[in-house]
């Protein structure tokens, strides 16, 4: 469903990018792992258009992204940020039907509210939570909220950016969980970013090692212990030595 082919992608003189290949088959939960640094979110921002890659191609569907009618195609999409990215100043029901009180998804704001509230049913949280802002509610809950908005217009592709960043062990558990539910409920081709190893198998079916711009490794998250590649082994168990120079 997603390809992206030789894609290169540099700021000034640093080269973020240097040909990425990876394919994210439809209807499957893709986890690309790496340092800091690496490119992950680059190549997130890259395949949803926010940024142009500087060569190769990506497309969705067969269609490159670049030239995709931008209204139409990032209706297909859901996204949870890694801060939650919540607006302040809005309730919670608000902030979860976003998309749906404006633009070509936009209903009327009866049915919106309706649609939040049974998106935070979804996620777990009671339909009092809706009429309180995100300052109210602690850092697990607003993962949820920011989870129910991935949702709230039924997207074909989701993608999560570090999804239990700043949780508790528990509470990101609860999220890999709820994640893994809603991707396969959804049969949404879903595409995430994380450190968290937890997270990676227990969201998982394929798993992309990004390093120095490249793709090291690909494969189903079932051979990811049995891999015999030096880049991914030092990485999934946290190994100061290996081919993955350490800042000491």
């Amino acid at each position: 469903m997603i390809e992206l082919t030789n894609v290169h992608k540099g700021f000034g003189n640093h080269q973020v990018l240097r040909g990425v290949d990876l394919t994210i088959p439809k209807g499957t939960s893709m986890v690309i792992i790496g340092g800091s640094g690496t490119g992950k979110s680059v190549a997130l921002k890259c395949v949803l258009g926010l940024i142009a890659p500087d060569s190769g191609t990506i497309t969705l569907d067969g269609q490159d992204v670049t030239k995709a009618d931008r209204d139409a195609f990032l209706a297909r999409f859901g996204m949870l940020f890694q801060g939650g990215a919540l607006f302040d100043s809005l309730p919670v029901w608000q902030n979860v039907a976003f998309r749906l009180l404006r633009g070509s998804l936009k209903r009327p704001k009866h049915e919106a509210r309706e649609i939040a509230i049974e998106k935070l049913r979804r996620v777990g949280l009671k339909p009092d939570v809706a009429d309180k802002f995100p300052a109210e509610l602690s850092g697990g809950m607003q993962k949820r909220v920011g989870l129910a908005r991935a949702i709230a217009a039924n997207p074909e592709i989701i993608f999560f950016d570090e999804p239990t960043t700043g949780l508790d062990p528990i509470m990101s558990g609860v999220i890999n969980e709820l994640i893994r539910e809603i991707v396969v409920e959804m049969g949404a081709t879903a595409m995430t970013i994380t450190h968290d190893m937890s997270s990676v198998r227990a969201i998982a079916d394929n798993v992309a090692m990004l390093h120095e711009g490249v793709i090291k490794w690909t494969g189903p998250v079932s051979q990811m212990d049995t891999s015999g590649d030096p880049y991914l082994d030092q990485f999934i168990h946290g190994r100061a030595d290996g081919p993955i120079e350490s800042v000491r």
